[in-house]
């Protein structure tokens, strides 16, 4: 039975609560709790006004060489619009025609906001899901929607994402020579810049451009700017080319190097292992997509760190991989996952599991994807490092707050959104073209699938 005090209680505590219910709700409904109080809510209680895309349209050049494609999406307010990377430079002109005769009408009026469900709706919109095409139109309105989210909300980027884990992005920038010597000089150089890690190759991938004319060449077969890559040298290259680096440039140097998937599996687990005594940063691509199996045996015969993902095409290809541990960095190219949307899912997974980002930033990568690149690698803690961006001169131009290097660290502006604009005007004088010269053959002319 209550007594006279705990009834006393009561009504004490009920008058408070009223009294605390009685002002905040002064607070959100605009009724004065005291004279003191303004009618109007704050600002920060108004929300962002609905906002709809009333156009979309892809915008090609090649100013340094390489097909660059981004995606500009308009909105009904004004002047406010995003930019977006769908850079797929082999196959650019399939990916603006998905851009300009399908996402256009996907999108105008919608509400610009929902990007998760814009994302997963295009995603399956057209049944047949997945493939570069497809992926890199959906990249570069997945980043053009964020770079309108943070314009909207007047933060970078990386603000929304969680603000920053690191005052800027440090890189590895690319050093080769015809001979050893003469790629130890270029990271000697880079070093002097300030750059802790480079990667080292010896000629192109694999080694193309060292040797001479191959007897598919003698005999007609192919075409003539199709490249030829001597396995057995490259094999026998690699291990000489990482112990005169060391021995010239030192051990604070961070070294990576890049087989590219050009080597049969078991040949690319004999190199990998040749390299543990100089401690690579990581060795990336060793297989190909079709070859993942092979990785629980590279596992079991090497401690070298691996690097591995910048081909896959569906996010869940990542699933597997990284819940076995099956490499240590993931190798995402934004725009070949589908946008900032499923790089940061894929990130959060791997902080879950031990493993680093590094992701994929090489010439055929705008400046607009480079700074989504950068953003996500200031905001996400298991960053590993970041591909440089090395962006000419005319570049700049075009492509105005695009991210600068400096000492070996990747800097983006404080602008709201992704930072970068786009001169519209001077890009279209640097149109696109349909060459590709990523056919590599053996000495008889056996395509090397990459």
């Amino acid at each position: 039975m209550p007594t006279k005090n705990n009834n006393s209680r009561r009504k004490l505590l009920k008058g408070l609560g009223l009294g605390a219910m009685t002002g905040f709700m002064g607070l959100y409904s605009g009724s004065p709790a005291s004279a003191e109080t303004a009618n109007e809510k704050p600002a920060f209680l108004n929300g962002l006004p609905p906002l709809k895309i009333t156009n979309v349209k892809a915008i090609g050049t090649a100013p340094s060489g390489s097909n660059l494609i981004v995606v500009k999406v308009e909105t009904s307010e004004p002047g406010l619009y995003g930019l977006g990377c769908a850079t797929f430079t082999q196959r650019a002109f399939a990916v603006i025609t998905a851009i300009e005769k399908y996402l256009q009408d996907f999108c105008v009026g919608k509400d610009v906001d929902n990007i998760e469900d814009m994302w997963q709706s295009a995603f399956v919109s057209s049944y047949w899901r997945n493939g570069p095409v497809l992926n890199n139109a959906i990249s570069g309105l997945d980043q053009a929607l964020w770079d309108i989210k943070g314009k909207r909300a007047n933060m970078p980027l990386y603000q929304l994402l969680g603000g920053k884990s690191r005052f800027a992005v440090p890189c590895y920038t690319h050093a080769s020579g015809s001979t050893p010597e003469a790629a130890a000089d270029q990271v000697s150089g880079y070093m002097e810049e300030g750059y802790r890690y480079v990667r080292i190759q010896q000629g192109g991938y694999g080694g193309t451009g060292l040797t001479g004319e191959p007897d598919f060449k003698k005999q007609g077969y192919g075409r003539e700017s199709d490249q030829y890559m001597d396995q057995g040298k490259y094999i026998r290259d690699v291990p000489k080319l990482f112990e005169t680096v060391r021995r010239q440039c030192g051990e604070e140097v961070e070294l990576l190097h890049d087989i590219h998937e050009r080597l049969e599996p078991m040949d690319a687990i004999r190199v990998v292992k040749s390299t543990e005594p100089y401690h690579p940063f990581f060795i990336e691509d060793p297989f190909s997509p079709e070859q993942m199996e092979w990785f629980q045996a590279l596992r079991e015969a090497t401690t070298v760190p691996l690097a591995m993902g910048e081909l896959f095409n569906n996010i869940n290809e990542f699933k597997e991989p990284i819940t076995n541990r099956m490499f240590d960095y993931i190798r995402i190219h934004i725009s070949q996952i589908g946008g900032i949307s499923p790089s940061m899912k894929v990130a959060r997974l791997g902080e879950f599991y031990g493993i680093k980002t590094a992701w994929h930033g090489p010439g055929d990568v705008s400046p607009v994807g480079h700074a989504a690149n950068a953003h996500i690698d200031l905001a996400v803690w298991n960053f590993g490092i970041q591909e440089a961006a090395r962006i000419s001169d005319l570049s700049r131009e075009i492509f105005p707050g695009s991210p600068v290097m400096k000492d070996g660290y990747m800097w983006v502006n404080e602008a709201p959104g992704l930072g970068v604009d786009i001169n519209e005007e001077l890009a279209a004088k640097y149109p696109m073209h349909t060459r590709s010269n990523w056919t590599v053959r053996k000495f008889d002319g056996t395509i090397i699938r990459p």
